[in-house]
């Protein structure tokens, strides 16, 4: 159904102040809703920075959540995928392309923290949803940032790039992504 907006305006400024205050209480309760309020109207300075920290939160109790699977790497699978699906949430509302790729390397450093015996597996997918998530990083940071934040994203990369080929190699997905980045 096609909306108005000339019908709908009048409508509107027919409301009372407090019936626009109890619709917008009312609407603000879903979480996208509040994100949407609080990004481009209560707190335009720094709601974007008060969302990555909320998501970041999020990561956190997910990171500690048990999840189920036959091995280790299905469960580090599902836990990831969990991750990546509160990132996406994320990007939603913020189009701060900095903050995004801040939360997927958040989410990397989590996943490189882990013992390199973890990858490897022949059979988990886990390998290659690590090398997508981190394709997704290195595709934010050489396209969508400004070329000055390569300098900050770089090592980490690098360094997460090594640990992938040592030990993932045979998976075409990581056989692709480059060696290092300049």
């Amino acid at each position: 159904m096609a909306i108005n907006k000339a019908i709908l305006k009048e409508q509107i400024t027919e409301l009372t102040k407090k019936e626009l205050v109890d619709i917008v209480l009312k609407l603000a309760v879903k979480r996208y809703n509040y994100e949407f309020l609080l990004v481009n109207f209560l707190d335009k300075e720094s709601g974007e920075q008060t969302l990555f920290e909320d998501a970041k939160e999020d990561i956190e109790k997910l990171w500690q959540k048990e999840f189920k699977g036959r091995t280790i790497q299905h469960q580090m699978v599902k836990r990831l995928n969990a991750c990546v699906k509160r990132i996406a949430e994320f990007t939603i509302e913020t189009k701060s392309k900095k903050l995004e790729a801040d939360l997927v390397l958040y989410v990397l450093e989590l996943q490189f923290a882990q013992s390199t015996k973890i990858f490897g597996a022949r059979f988990s997918g886990y390998d290659y949803k690590v090398g997508l998530l981190l394709k997704k990083l290195i595709s934010l940071v050489a396209k969508k940032l400004h070329p000055d934040y390569m300098i900050d994203y770089q090592d980490r990369i690098n360094e997460f790039l090594d640990k992938l080929h040592r030990t993932s190699n045979r998976i075409n997905t990581i056989y692709d992504l480059p060696q290092s980045i300049e």
